[in-house]
């Protein structure tokens, strides 16, 4: 009961995400046809948001709800992979026309037909759990 603040602060997500056409295949669609700036600006401003965080998380201003410092491990240095990664997830992106965080939005919405998005994205989630050992790395 005491986490509810957050069931709250994810539904604002939702309704801003849902406000902002996020979810719409359309504005998607625009964007891999570099059509409009729309979904190029949230993005940008998303990515300057976790700038200014990661700034803060560093200095140690922001702590996790508990009160605790939050550390975040640097990632390994590698360019072929996240080339790979990057577009595969791309790929997956602009085939289902959703990415993860929007395709529960539209569930809730009652898109019926994102069920097998997520199915799909579950399954791809733990086919790469069950192949990680073998991957480069």
């Amino acid at each position: 009961m005491k986490n509810i603040k957050f069931l709250f602060i994810g539904i604002l997500f939702g309704i801003v995400l849902s406000k902002s056409e996020v979810i719409s295949w359309y504005r998607i669609f625009e964007m891999f046809k570099f059509q409009s700036f729309h979904m190029y600006g949230i993005i940008g401003s998303a990515v300057m948001t976790g700038m200014v965080l990661f700034y803060f998380f560093n200095k140690g201003s922001i702590k996790t709800f508990q009160g605790e410092k939050i550390n975040i491990e640097p990632k390994k240095k590698g360019f072929s992979r996240n080339i790979i990664g990057g577009t595969i997830f791309g790929l997956g992106w602009a085939l289902a026309g959703a990415c993860p965080g929007p395709m529960f939005i539209l569930l809730g919405r009652g898109v019926a037909a994102i069920v097998v998005v997520i199915i799909g994205s579950l399954m791809g989630a733990f086919l790469y759990h069950a192949l990680k050992s073998k991957l480069p790395h």
